[in-house]
């Protein structure tokens, strides 16, 4: 099985949510449907940015490892460079 951590962005503030899932657009339609406390209040939500992993527990410490950036402009960067690299 396949585990993402994916990076949300507020259409109404433009605030981040970073999390992970093995469903993204399941995910993405409970944040958009306020089923996410933490989430509800900034709602419509759009991805802007994913990573696969092979493992539960990779994609844990991977969003753990985003999270403990504290600074926006890393976030931005990552998903600056990962929308360059993959093209269309």
């Amino acid at each position: 099985m396949e585990y993402f951590v994916y990076i949300l962005q507020s259409e109404k503030n433009s605030s981040y949510y970073i999390g992970q899932t093995k469903d993204i657009p399941v995910r993405l339609t409970k944040h958009n449907n306020g089923e996410v406390q933490y989430t509800k209040p900034n709602r419509p939500w759009k991805l802007v940015y994913h990573e696969k992993f092979k493992t539960r527990s990779g994609a844990v410490i991977r969003e753990r490892e985003i999270k403990s950036h504290k600074k926006r402009k890393f976030i931005e960067n990552l998903i600056t460079s990962r929308n360059v690299a993959q093209p269309g």
